[in-house]
């Protein structure tokens, strides 16, 4: 599925497209250049999950947790300032990964192989000001 977005305007109708193209994923792993808007669009998919918190790059706590409308959980990852994918496991990233709640992970070349079995990979990038995203359903099995 590929999506050309042309301004902010357009990110809460292209984030309730990604929820209902994938009713049965909960794990979204992004990749792109800094300043591509992976976190914006993040805030997007948390207000249709009905987030009320304030959603922000958890660039210096490494993961955000944030209460759905339903009351669930919604983990928010920034990998940023992770040197390698072993210091994942000091965060315990098994439980927040394999815990059926929604996941949403920025820098997430930095701990690829770490990735659950079944997740939505979601690539951003962005040429003479229009932003592409190209998203599909990846199987690590």
């Amino acid at each position: 599925m590929k999506i050309e977005i042309h301004n902010v305007g357009q990110l809460p109708e292209v984030a309730r497209e990604m929820l209902e193209a994938f009713p049965d994923e909960r794990f979204f792993a992004f990749f792109g250049k800094m300043g591509v808007g992976k976190t914006t669009l993040i805030k997007e998919l948390c207000a249709c999950l009905g987030v009320e918190d304030n959603v922000c790059s958890p660039t210096f706590a490494i993961i955000n947790t944030y209460t759905s409308g339903t009351g669930e959980p919604v983990y928010h990852f920034d990998f940023y300032r992770l040197k390698n994918a072993g210091e994942a496991y000091d965060i315990g990233y098994e439980e927040y990964f394999y815990s059926g709640c929604y996941c949403f992970t920025e820098w997430t070349e930095k701990v690829e192989e770490l990735l659950p079995d079944h997740y939505v990979r979601v690539e951003l990038t962005e040429e003479n000001g229009i932003r592409q995203m190209k998203m599909c359903k990846c199987d690590n099995v």
